[in-house]
């Protein structure tokens, strides 16, 4: 099985935590391994943007009609594995990725890992919600947290770094 290319576009929005040299790629890295390990080997696009707590939960209000900063919010843009094309290039557009880096440095502190390990995490989260998983019920919950652990591990930022 041969893999396509994947376009992770990265838009920093915010000013108020400083994004760390080498974080853009290793999100790129988090969202490629979500993919490959759902054996979505199309090509694709994602966009990931980095945002303050303010814009998030703006967001959040705006789009869940819940008024609180989040971590992540995730918008899909396909429905039953069914994506739009981006006709330039091929790519299936899978959605959007919002990051809060208030939020995301905050439960890297809480948890005591590198923030890098937390944004990665918050991606590759939010890469399987763009692929339609859910965690509402606890089975689909432990499903979609069993998948994000076992990228995490491939990727090299697993339990414990």
């Amino acid at each position: 099985m041969t893999s396509k290319k994947v376009r992770v576009i990265i838009t920093d929005s915010q000013r108020r935590v400083r994004v760390p040299s080498g974080l853009r790629m290793h999100v790129r890295r988090a969202c490629t391994a979500a993919l490959r390990s759902e054996g979505f080997t199309d090509p694709a696009e994602v966009s990931v943007t980095f945002v303050d707590n303010d814009e998030i939960r703006r967001l959040n209000a705006q789009f869940r009609n819940i008024d609180r900063e989040t971590d992540v919010l995730s918008f899909p843009m396909g429905e039953n594995g069914v994506y739009d094309t981006n006709y330039d290039t091929g790519a299936k557009i899978l959605g959007d990725i919002v990051i809060s880096m208030e939020k995301a440095k905050e439960q890297a502190n809480t948890f005591g890992h590198s923030l890098e390990r937390e944004v990665c995490y918050l991606s590759v989260h939010s890469m399987l919600h763009l692929l339609g998983y859910d965690h509402m019920e606890p089975k689909e919950k432990a499903i979609m947290r069993m998948k994000e652990e076992a990228v995490m591990v491939k990727i090299g930022l697993g339990v414990g770094t």
